[in-house]
């Protein structure tokens, strides 16, 4: 079927993570909105990893899309072909909005992001997952970014005594354009927590048995160094969900296969068609920016459906960061601060709580 415009502008937003959801929520009074995912809920991935070791978090973290919109429409689906603003469905469904919000976001590995579709399987993955991990001596990270790092705090945090080594061909921890400050900073906060770093040399292959899974975990680096655990999990390889971009859309990809967009979050050479949060080229792969990004979205939509206001450019954010070590360790780099800021401020704005009320406060439709 095609879609056709009603007495509202239509809006379709492909993808309900932290930017599009928020696109969603908020055209909800002015438009016809569709959302579309293929997931049941909003799952918010900021606390996954402190679920993975607490699953009395679990409950929290999955925000089923049937609660976001009092107007909209949900559609548990799949974009499968989009150029400009036709969209086809895995269903077979075809959509031909006034507005088009890309916001498909991207995958990460287990269990930083969970990609099972159903919030009760994904539940039941990250249980198996605790399990194992509980059970486990010794835990090898491989990657030491924002994830592997705020893992390591998580494991640490919940099993002291679990040995846990991070490995990184990097020589350095938290790779990004980020005060040296504040990878000293965590760098000593790792140390006190027991946490052992492998930098600078490349593994020679990774584990050959699956991540996030009980087994014997043997590998070596380049520099000839063996590591050993029970349990691994992957902290690297982001992958954007765009292949379903076809025409003039795919050809919108750069080398890196982020969408460009303008000023507006417009993508280049479309007309009311736009792409947010990590699949867009506006800024750099993180939820907070895609949030930020939906509502300045959301409110230049709205000023053109309504003619009230003109639209603001967006603006890239500052390097800001904060990598929580668990509830009440970490630090970060922050707007507003002069330098870092250390594990008391980390852990108020986010360590504690995980920012879990910002996301569920969206979805309080038809509770």
């Amino acid at each position: 079927m095609t879609e056709s415009a009603g007495a509202r502008p239509t809006v379709a937003v492909l993808g309900g993570g932290y930017g599009g959801h928020k696109v969603a929520k908020l055209l909800d009074d002015v438009a016809d909105v569709t959302l579309v995912d293929p997931s049941d809920s909003f799952t918010h991935n900021v606390a996954a990893l402190r679920a993975l070791v607490a699953p009395e978090w679990l409950e929290r973290i999955f925000l089923p899309y049937g609660r976001l919109l009092t107007r909209g429409r949900f559609l548990r689906d799949r974009a499968v072909a989009v150029d400009g603003r036709q969209v086809t469905l895995a269903s077979g469904a075809r959509l031909e909005p006034d507005y088009l919000v890309l916001a498909t976001g991207s995958a990460y590995p287990f269990p930083a992001k969970i990609n099972d579709s159903a919030a009760e399987t994904a539940k039941a993955r990250i249980r198996e997952a605790h399990d194992a991990l509980a059970g486990a001596q010794r835990v090898l990270l491989v990657g030491a970014g924002p994830v592997g790092l705020e893992l390591a705090g998580e494991i640490k945090a919940a099993f002291p005594g679990k040995h846990v080594t991070i490995a990184d061909v990097a020589p350095d921890i938290l790779a990004g354009p980020f005060d040296q400050a504040l990878r000293e900073e965590l760098r000593v906060q790792l140390d006190k927590l027991g946490v052992e770093l492998k930098l600078g040399s490349p593994l020679r292959e990774l584990p050959e048995v699956a991540p996030a899974t009980a087994a014997p975990v043997a590998v070596a680096t380049d520099a000839g160094e063996k590591l050993t655990a029970d349990i691994w999990f992957r902290c690297f390889g982001v992958t954007l969900h765009t292949d379903y971009l076809r025409g003039s859309l795919a050809a919108a990809r750069d080398a890196a296969g982020h969408v460009r967009v303008d000023e507006y979050l417009r993508v280049r050479g479309q007309e009311h068609v736009y792409a947010i949060g990590d699949i867009a080229d506006a800024d750099r792969n993180m939820a907070a920016f895609a949030s930020v990004q939906g509502e300045l979205l959301a409110k230049n939509i709205r000023a053109h459906i309504t003619g009230d206001g003109e639209p603001a450019p967006y603006e890239p954010q500052p390097a800001m960061i904060l990598v929580p070590l668990g509830p009440e360790g970490g630090a970060g780099q922050l707007p507003g601060h002069d330098g870092i800021v250390g594990s008391e401020v980390t852990a108020e704005i986010k360590g504690r709580a995980m920012l879990v009320e910002r996301s569920a406060a969206s979805f309080d439709a038809h509770a």
